[in-house]
Formats: C-alpha cells, sequence, structure tokens
C-alpha cells in the first residue's frame, strides 16, 4: 500500500492561485469522485481545502502522483505544466510527516494555529461522506491528530503566536488613532469573521455590522457583538459608513468591486478605509488596493504581522518536529504490517491445506485399524516434509549464488531457535 500527497500552499503559490484551486465544502464530494474516477483502481481520497492550501491525500497501491497533478490542474483549467511548479508531491512517510506537521500547526502561517486541524477533520468527514476514505487514509488522519493534539499539550508551540484576526486589529490600530471611533464592517459570518469580530470587539469600536448572504446566521452573530445586520445585496449603497472592512466569504467571485470602492470613497470625502480581505479566492477585487485612500490587505500581506516572537518558538517546534518523528515512525510501521499481511494470509491457508491433507490421511489409516503410534508418526513426517519441501527445492536448485541467497533465509527462519 502506497500514500501520496500533492497540494499547493502560502509558500509555493501566490494568493491568486491558490484562489483558483479552492474547493467549497458543498462541492468536495462531487470532485473527490472525479478525482477518483481519473486515477485507477479508485484510490482512498481526501481533499482539504482552506486558505492557504489546498491538498489531496490519496492511499493506493501505487504513487499515481502525475495523474493526480493532471487532475488538479484540469479542475481549474490549466495546464498541468503551468502547475507543477507551484507544487509540491509526498509520498509515504514523507506524506504522513507533511500530514502530522500540517495538523499540528507547524506548516502554517500563523506558526501553531489551531484552526487548521478543525479543517482537517471537516475534510475527512467530506471524504467519509464521499465514501472515498479507506482504513489507510483513516490511520493517517486519526494518527494525525493525535499528533496535534500532543504537539499541543506537551509544547508551547502556540503560545507566542498572532493569529490573523488579532494582527488585522494590530493593523487597524495603526491607521486609526483610537478604535473606539470605527464602526466596523464585517462581510462573512463563518468561523474566522467570527474571531476576527471577537477581536474588534474587544477594542469597543463605535459599530459593528455584519453583512452576510443568509440573515439568519448573520443576525445571530450579530447579536452576539451587540451589532446590526444586513443584506450582502445593500452592501454597496452603505459600504461608505464603515472605516473598516473585514471580508472572508466562500464566493468564488469578488462581492466587493473596484467601484463600488470608488462610489464609497466619494461619499466619505476620501477619509481612509481600512480593508481586510482573508478570502480565498478574493472578496475585494484586486484593483482595489491601487487606491490612494485605501488600506488594503490579504491574508499574504498579514504574514511579516503574525510571524512574531519566532526566537520564543524555536524550543517548541524542535519539541514538536520530534513528536511528529515519532509519528511517523509509528504510521510507517503500520504501514510495513499491512503490507504483509496478504501473504500471512496465504501462509495460513497453505499450512491449513496441509494440515487438512494429513488429518485426512491420518482418519484413513486409523479407520484401517494402524496403531495410534504409527499414525501420529506418520502425520507429524507428513507435515514436516511439506513444511521442507520448498525450502530443500530451493537449497538444491538455481546458482551458487541463488543457493547463498537460500541458505541465508532457511537458516534465519529454520534455525534461529537451534543456535
Amino acid at each position: 500500500m502506497a500514500v501520496w500527497a500533492l497540494g499547493i500552499n502560502h509558500h509555493t503559490a501566490p494568493l491568486d492561485m491558490r484562489g483558483r484551486f479552492a474547493f467549497a465544502m458543498d462541492q468536495i464530494e462531487p470532485h473527490l469522485q472525479g478525482l477518483r474516477s481519473a486515477l485507477h483502481r479508485m484510490p482512498e481520497a481526501a481533499i482539504v481545502s482552506t486558505c492557504n492550501r489546498t491538498e489531496i491525500y490519496c492511499a493506493g497501491e501505487h504513487p499515481e502522483l502525475e495523474p493526480t497533478l493532471g487532475w488538479l490542474a484540469h479542475s481549474a483549467g490549466i495546464a498541468p505544466g503551468d502547475l507543477r511548479h507551484h507544487t509540491y508531491s509526498l509520498e509515504n512517510g514523507q506524506a504522513a510527516r507533511h500530514a502530522f506537521r500540517v495538523a499540528s500547526g507547524l506548516d502554517s502561517m500563523v506558526l501553531g494555529e489551531p484552526q487548521i486541524l478543525g479543517q482537517l477533520k471537516d475534510a475527512v468527514r467530506a471524504a467519509e461522506a464521499a465514501g472515498a476514505l479507506g482504513t489507510t487514509l483513516s490511520q493517517l488522519f486519526q494518527r494525525s491528530f493525535a499528533v496535534a493534539k500532543e504537539v499541543r499539550t506537551s509544547t508551547e508551540i502556540g503560545a507566542h503566536s498572532i493569529s490573523m484576526a488579532a494582527a488585522a486589529v494590530r493593523l487597524a490600530g495603526q491607521l486609526f488613532e483610537d478604535l473606539g471611533q470605527v464602526k466596523v464592517l464585517f462581510v462573512g459570518a463563518g468561523e474566522m469573521i467570527e474571531l476576527c469580530a471577537t477581536h474588534f470587539a474587544a477594542k469597543n469600536p463605535k459599530a459593528i455590522a455584519i453583512a452576510n448572504r443568509t440573515l439568519e446566521r448573520g443576525e445571530k452573530l450579530a447579536t452576539h457583538f451587540g451589532g446590526e445586520v444586513m443584506r450582502l445585496g445593500d452592501l454597496p449603497d452603505r459600504l461608505h459608513e464603515f472605516d473598516a472592512v473585514v471580508s472572508c466569504t466562500a464566493s468564488t467571485l469578488p462581492i466587493i468591486g473596484l467601484g463600488a470602492v470608488e462610489r464609497a470613497l466619494k461619499r466619505r470625502r476620501h477619509r481612509p478605509m481600512f480593508m481586510v480581505d482573508l478570502a480565498v479566492p478574493r472578496d475585494i477585487e484586486i484593483e482595489v488596493k491601487a487606491l490612494e485612500d485605501v488600506y488594503l490587505y490579504t491574508v499574504d500581506d498579514l504574514a511579516s504581522v503574525v510571524q512574531t516572537a519566532q526566537a520564543n518558538r524555536q524550543a517548541a517546534v524542535a519539541q514538536a518536529e520530534a513528536i511528529v518523528d515519532a509519528g511517523v515512525q509509528s504510521f510507517m510501521h503500520w504501514i510495513d504490517q499491512r503490507n504483509s499481511v496478504p501473504l500471512i494470509q496465504q501462509l495460513n491457508a497453505q499450512a491449513d491445506e496441509w494440515r487438512a491433507l494429513e488429518l485426512a490421511r491420518a482418519r484413513k489409516l486409523l479407520a484401517k485399524g494402524e496403531s495410534v503410534d504409527a499414525v501420529m508418526e506418520a502425520l507429524s513426517k507428513g507435515l514436516t516434509q511439506k513444511m521442507l519441501h520448498g525450502a530443500l527445492a530451493e537449497l538444491r536448485a538455481g546458482d551458487s549464488q541463488a543457493r547463498e541467497r537460500a541458505e541465508a533465509a532457511i537458516s534465519h527462519f529454520f534455525l534461529r531457535n537451534s543456535r
């Protein structure tokens, strides 16, 4: 059994490239079906898609990295050659190591952030629902969750990290003298927006509003933070009211365009606007960043802000990597044992067949009146001859090198207890 992984992330691909490979959670099942159909023998498969990475994990008889790359490129309508230098491909132990590091937050833009673990679990549930998760990938992910738990409980990997949400508040504080006088609009109502709203709410802004496609979820979040809710359709007419805008939706196209922001600035008489686009693909058109009175940050722009206190984390990182190493060794030992299962089954079946033949022969001899001692002697000799026949044949056949190899193997398996 082989395990392989292929993906792109914030280390290998720019934001716009990653955006082309963002899979909505409700589309994971058909994508998994398409992926497995594109590969040989329908391997186990799971797709992890977040704002910082899109990764495919598979398990099958043999690695199929090229067909996996081909399918991923086709899903975004680009040539495999154009995608190749943005991807990383890993097999077996390296694939397991990567999965364990991702789950532990060691490969995240924000070192040690816990959100990725929940996203991995969502990906596993989606793969299970699609019937794409088998024994091998299930083991891989369950062990990655266990490693992540040990990393978080045994090290201080996340103790000195700054989250994206905290970084957004820090940047806003650099632009506005008093966040208590700022009106903040949050576009979306998912986990990241809730986290950002929590951080901003701690600064007691002048007003908070939630714009969301479904009012029910938006109302729940707005009520929690003492804010108002609005429909996404009302956003262009009300954008000028807000000093800070934080957006993170699952939209495949930008929902805040250049024209809407230009009109908002005109109505604000060019008072500055602070905007954070945490979505992949983008929620805010890239051209907005060129406007003189707009300070627009994306997830990639926040990277330099969140990577702080690096020196304080080195000891924790070393501890975490040691835990990952132990997890990889354990998983690969499990894989090796699992690869031996078919041979073990064949050996057991062959031994059962020999035993049945000799028992049948012994019963016939007993029925003919042979003595029990003679029958037992014949039974033991019959079994011994069948067990040794293959080994003795190898010693008598082949060239000298083949016989030397056979002698070493036979000595190891048959004579080790007599030494």
